[in-house]
C-alpha cells in the first residue's frame, strides 16, 4: 500500500506501545495491583477468582483505555462489581477508582526508578512529519502522559496533547470511543479525514476507525496484526520505520 503523508495534515500518536514501551510497566504494573486485590478477596471472602494474565487479560480489558475503564472491565470479567468512587479516592479504598490509583503510584514508582524507554523508529517517524509540516498530537489513556513525555524528553515534539486528564476534565470517553482522538484533531484544527492515527492497542485502532480518519497505523508488538486489521487499522507495521524505509513520504 502506497502511503503520502503529504496527503495529511497531522499525524495523532498513542503514547504507551507507540511513542514509548512503557505499555510493558503499565501491564506488569495491573498484574501486580490486580493480582494482590484478588487475594484479599481470597483472604476476606474466600472467593476464588483468576489470576490477571498479561497476554489476554491486558490486551482485552486494559489496554489502551481509560483507567477506570480498564478497572472496571477486568473487574467484570472476574465477576466483581465495585463502587465507582471518585477520581481523587485513596488508593486504599475499594473502588473503581481506589484500585486505578492503586496501579497509579506502582507506575510512578517503576518509571521514577528505570525511566522510560523510547521506541526510536516512532521518533524518527514523529521527526519526519513534522519536517514535512504536519502537525502532531499525543492521544492517550494515561493521566501520566505529560509526565512520560517530559521523563523521555519528547514533550517539544508534540503540538497538543490529549490525555486522561484532559479526558476526565472535559467528560470524553475513553478509546474505543473516538472522542479524544476528535478533540484531538480539534485542537490542532485539522479535519479527521486528513489525520493518520498511530496506535498499537486494539481499542485504539477501533477508535480511529469510528473517528473516521484518512489513515489508522497499526503497531504490531505480539503478533496481533490480522487483530490490528480487523479491528480499523489500515495497514499494520512493527516499527514506523517500515513506512519510511520503503520510500512513503
Amino acid at each position: 500500500m502506497q502511503i503520502s503523508l503529504k496527503k495529511y495534515d497531522a499525524v495523532l500518536f498513542d503514547l504507551d506501545g507507540v511513542l514509548t514501551m512503557t505499555m510493558k510497566i503499565h501491564a506488569s504494573c495491573w498484574k501486580r495491583m490486580f493480582d494482590a486485590y484478588l487475594q484479599e478477596r481470597s483472604k476476606c471472602f474466600g472467593e476464588t477468582h483468576q489470576p490477571f494474565d498479561i497476554s489476554s487479560d491486558y490486551k482485552s480489558y486494559v489496554d489502551g483505555k481509560l483507567r477506570a475503564d480498564g478497572v472496571r472491565a477486568f473487574l467484570s470479567s472476574r465477576n466483581i462489581a465495585l463502587a465507582e468512587g471518585s477520581p481523587d479516592d485513596a488508593p486504599s479504598l475499594e473502588t473503581i477508582c481506589g484500585l486505578g490509583n492503586r496501579k497509579n503510584l506502582l507506575v510512578k514508582d517503576v518509571i521514577a526508578a528505570e525511566g522510560v524507554e523510547i521506541i526510536k523508529g516512532s521518533l524518527t517517524f514523529a521527526h519526519r512529519v513534522r519536517s514535512l509540516g504536519l502537525k502532531t498530537a499525543v492521544v492517550s489513556a494515561s493521566k501520566n502522559c505529560e509526565m512520560i513525555l517530559q521523563a523521555a524528553g519528547i514533550r517539544d515534539l508534540f503540538d497538543c496533547i490529549v490525555d486522561g486528564k484532559v479526558a476526565e476534565r472535559n467528560g470524553l470517553p475513553g478509546k474505543p470511543a473516538p472522542d479524544t482522538f476528535l478533540a484531538a484533531a480539534e485542537a490542532l484544527n485539522v479535519a479527521p479525514h486528513r489525520s493518520v492515527v498511530v496506535e498499537d492497542a486494539i481499542s485504539g485502532v477501533q477508535a480511529g476507525q469510528a473517528g473516521g480518519f484518512g489513515l489508522v497505523i497499526g503497531i504490531d508488538h505480539h503478533g496481533d496484526k490480522r487483530v490490528l486489521l480487523k479491528n480499523g487499522a489500515d495497514i499494520v507495521v512493527k516499527d514506523l520505520m517500515e513506512i519510511l524505509d520503503n520510500g512513503h513520504k
